[in-house]
């Protein structure tokens, strides 16, 4: 029976915060490349409860959509209970995250991701300031 084969990589991101989003497609291409796998599955994942992976079309006036859409329901002067606890004022970025998610999964056939021709994955920052991120990238 054969072993199954782990590979782990961690990159780091600097963000600008109040939803900035970041294409990490060079670092994962990278990464696929140097594990040379060809079948298996490919995890995202940001730890920390400010930021979020998702999958776009990675273009300016998208990512100017995503926002201006964001903010209209989790605008961020808005007065967060959360900001009662710490006083740090990114109530709206943790809601944020917590509705996109902190990982994705995509399945890698024929050493390829499955993404379609315009879906790239990406790192949104939603906290309140830069940032210099983690990012766990596993092929299972």
């Amino acid at each position: 029976m054969p072993t199954n084969t782990i590979h782990t990589k961690t990159i780091q991101i600097k963000t600008k915060g109040f939803t900035d989003i970041v294409d990490l497609s060079d670092e994962i291409e990278n990464f696929l490349q140097e594990t040379k796998i060809k079948e298996g599955t490919l995890v995202v994942f940001v730890p920390g409860s400010t930021a979020a992976i998702t999958t776009v079309e990675y273009e300016p006036r998208l990512k100017k959509d995503i926002s201006g859409f964001l903010e209209k329901i989790l605008p961020y002067k808005k007065n967060y209970e959360h900001h009662k606890t710490w006083g740090d004022n990114n109530g709206s970025a943790h809601i944020r995250a917590a509705l996109v998610g902190p990982s994705q999964a995509i399945p890698i056939i024929n050493g390829k991701l499955t993404c379609g021709t315009w879906q790239q994955v990406v790192l949104i920052d939603f906290d309140t300031g830069a940032r210099a991120r983690k990012v766990i990238l596993q092929i299972i």
